[in-house]
């Protein structure tokens, strides 16, 4: 079997066992730096598999992510952070081995292709939904067995690794290579591999929300109105945008319960059934009803 450069030593912590712990967490803060720099590299496949991403979602399919350890952990994480912040369900994370997975290591889970075209077809994956698999050293087979299914209903598949030509990316459709080098604890993979991952993962469901008009400019104007810091900055985002006070921004939400409906109330000055046909007709994107209205609106 060839090692990928996860797998391999770091001749910069080879004495990190004889360092005090300013010297372990400056050599560890040390390698952490070179992490942005290999996802760097790697933004033109990550645009386009936003591009896929989006064209999937806008016709009504679902995101996908797979993978097992760290890597199905991070595409749960990333999954579960999509509902409160932009009121979104169909991204959706697949961990091998199931939800006990995430808090105890289901023993060989990660080596079965047939346990990831079952754990696929319990979530009825089909044609229409789009399947990320995260697999840091590049030849986990749940992940493969993922990809080999999504292929087989006619969809794609996008691969996140951090080893160069690996088995999972020569799988994909598109391959999301982020290089990270060897660990700092050799092999340990939910450290810069991980901190890689994650960040890709945040660029993937980031700006597919952003293209599907779940912001306006840089506001988060989909999110889901869950405690009272959100409450907060729900009304904060719609006095903002409709040049209010925060107490308008707040009677208006509690009377429609929805940041866009109460933006296109207050910036329109129509009522809520109004606003949200307005909304409907402009596929939900704020922007596009102030276009529509030839509304000039702050951004």
């Amino acid at each position: 079997m060839t090692l990928g450069t996860t797998e391999t030593r770091n001749p910069n912590s080879v004495n990190i066992d004889l360092m005090n712990s300013e010297e372990i967490v400056a050599l560890i803060n040390q390698e952490d730096h070179k992490v942005a720099d290999a996802v760097q590299k790697a933004i033109p496949q990550i645009a386009q598999a936003v591009d896929l991403i989006t064209e999937k979602l806008r016709k009504g399919g679902r995101l996908v992510y797979v993978g097992a350890g760290t890597s199905g952990r991070l595409g749960v994480l990333d999954a579960s952070e999509c509902l409160p912040t932009y009121s979104f369900d169909r991204v959706v994370g697949l961990m091998a081995g199931g939800k006990e997975a995430m808090f105890v290591a289901q023993e060989g889970a990660e080596d079965s292709k047939e346990l990831a075209v079952k754990q696929m077809k319990e979530i009825n994956f089909s044609g229409e939904d789009i399947v990320c698999g995260i697999a840091a050293s590049g030849r986990t087979p749940f992940v493969i067995g993922a990809f080999e299914y999504a292929h087989q209903l006619g969809t794609q598949a996008i691969a996140v690794v951090n080893n160069q030509g690996s088995a999972v990316a020569k799988a994909a459709d598109i391959a999301i290579e982020a290089v990270v080098g060897p660990e700092v604890v050799t092999g340990s993979t939910r450290m810069k591999s991980g901190t890689a991952d994650k960040m890709i993962l945040n660029m993937l469901s980031t700006a597919s929300m952003i293209r599907l008009g779940k912001t306006y400019s840089n506001l988060m104007v989909d999110l889901k109105i869950s405690n009272v810091k959100l409450v907060d900055r729900a009304e904060r985002i719609v006095a903002m945008i409709a040049e209010v006070d925060q107490s308008k921004a707040r009677e208006t939400l509690q009377e429609c319960g929805d940041v866009k409906t109460a933006i296109v109330m207050l910036k329109a000055g129509v009522d809520q059934d109004l606003a949200k046909q307005l909304l409907d007709k402009n596929e939900g994107v704020v922007g596009k009803v102030f276009e529509s209205l030839n509304i000039k609106a702050v951004r």
